[in-house]
């Protein structure tokens, strides 16, 4: 499986906002998050890997689940990256 084909596009509802930055009801610490709709066989690994090539950041870890739409991965990015900066590249504001 090619990079390219990992990550589909993100996925956002007013709860992954919240995962930007952390929303003053939530710690802090659970903020800088992003989620994706990824490729239903990639692996965490897989998803890092892609992530980080892809928008020049570094992963802290990745969390995935399956829904009916899709796989979806929960990205946490390491200290110093922003997930908010990530956001602004791919549309989601």
């Amino acid at each position: 499986m090619k990079q390219s084909d990992i990550l589909i596009r993100p996925y956002v509802t007013e709860k992954t906002l919240n995962l930007l930055s952390g929303t003053p009801t939530q710690k802090f610490n659970d903020g800088n998050k992003i989620e994706f709709i990824v490729h239903r066989q990639a692996r965490k690994e897989d998803i890092k890997a892609a992530f980080e090539e892809r928008f020049e950041v570094k992963v802290e870890r990745v969390w995935t689940k399956i829904q009916k739409d899709g796989k979806h991965a929960i990205i946490k990015l390491a200290e110093g990256y922003s997930a908010e900066d990530v956001g602004m590249r791919v549309g989601v504001f």
